[in-house]
């Protein structure tokens, strides 16, 4: 099949470029208003055309059934301080006027076997073109700082492994996912804690 590839990743690229400076420009307010800001920071990728076409060709997906099958050319990360950060930006995200959840998954609560965890949504956002509005599919990733270290580490390795690890080295991916997320429960505590100081320092000073 032949394709533009540029003229077909021109929506993708659209809407990463403009989610980041939407979701950035949600970050700068928390910041303004000198209130506790769910996120931390945002990134964002456009799937490159070889990884498209491999994905296409394992999942069996069409190259003319892309826009509707292939839910991750466009993709957003969006990096939370703490654990509990990440459902208040989905709920955000969810409450949004130029997002449409699609559906979600819940690897937070429901981490995969890997140890893996993350939060995903899968959305429609609407890219107004030349002469059309065109709705793509992103797929927004919410995780902490902790989830994201290791999810970047696991994956730089799946490329060296090809997704065939010794036993071993998956049992210790999988104690290292863990303490990661025992980390993340960590600093919810202290913060919690200190927050509880400060509130009770404002109560006998008044």
């Amino acid at each position: 099949m032949d394709r533009d590839w540029e003229l077909f990743l021109l929506p993708y690229r659209q809407t990463v470029d403009e989610l980041k400076v939407k979701l950035r420009g949600l970050r700068d307010m928390y910041v303004l208003r000198k209130e506790h800001g769910p996120i931390e920071f945002v990134t964002g990728r456009v799937k490159p055309i070889n990884s498209i076409l491999v994905k296409s060709k394992t999942r069996q997906i069409p190259l003319n059934e892309l826009e509707t099958e292939m839910e991750d050319i466009a993709g957003i990360r969006i990096m939370c301080p703490f654990v509990e950060d990440i459902h208040d930006v989905v709920d955000m995200l969810k409450s949004r006027n130029d997002l449409n959840a699609v559906y979600e998954k819940d690897y937070v609560t429901h981490k995969k076997e890997s140890g893996y965890r993350s939060y995903h949504l899968i959305c429609e956002y609407p890219v107004q073109l030349i002469d059309e509005v065109k709705v793509v599919l992103v797929e927004i990733q919410i995780r902490t700082l902790a989830m994201n270290f290791w999810a970047s580490i696991e994956h730089s390795l799946n490329y060296k492994y090809q997704g065939e690890y010794p036993s071993e080295i998956n049992n210790r991916l999988q104690k290292a996912a863990e303490s990661a997320f025992q980390l993340d429960e960590e600093m919810s505590t202290i913060r919690d804690e200190i927050k509880g100081i400060q509130e009770n320092y404002r109560f006998t000073k008044d």
